[in-house]
């Protein structure tokens, strides 16, 4: 199920258990995981996109072997808000992906995530072939962060 908003997306989840976060690119798959309270994202692996079954399936074993409770995606919305081809890719992938799992999907907006994800490995001084390896999976982290700021401030205001 593709949840349209956070609130949506939190009412679809149980309590607890981890959430995994994607960054899609063309070349390579990001993903981090939430902890199991969903409070922190981590910065998982870099998937070597193939083709969707591929990507899917691997996907679908990190859930499963993690437990997963559900996928949030980073969508590539342009600076002024409009959504370009990019966009259009991901959401064809979550519809895909949908088909595959009954696990709750959304998308979270992800721009400047790679950005801040590139400054982050540049202060912590890491070598450009290391941040090659892992900007994706670090900005799939920022991306998820996102989303359970969100979540943690549904949570705080709940009536």
């Amino acid at each position: 199920m593709i949840c349209p908003d956070a609130a949506s997306f939190r009412a679809a989840l149980p309590r607890d258990g981890a959430v995994a976060g994607l960054d899609l690119g063309t070349v390579t798959i990001g993903v981090a995981l939430s902890d199991l309270r969903r409070r922190v994202a981590t910065p998982l692996e870099t998937l070597r996109r193939k083709k969707f079954t591929l990507d899917a399936a691997r996907l679908l074993e990190i859930a499963a072997s993690r437990d997963l409770k559900g996928f949030v995606l980073g969508l590539p919305i342009n600076m002024d808000g409009s959504e370009g081809p990019r966009a259009q890719s991901t959401r064809a992938f979550a519809r895909n992906l949908e088909r595959l799992t009954d696990l709750p999907i959304m998308f979270w907006d992800e721009r400047l995530s790679t950005v801040a994800a590139e400054r982050a490995l540049l202060e912590a001084d890491t070598s450009r072939r290391r941040r090659a390896e892992i900007i994706d999976s670090v900005a799939a982290g920022f991306i998820l962060q996102g989303l359970l700021d969100r979540l943690g401030y549904l949570e705080d205001h709940d009536d």
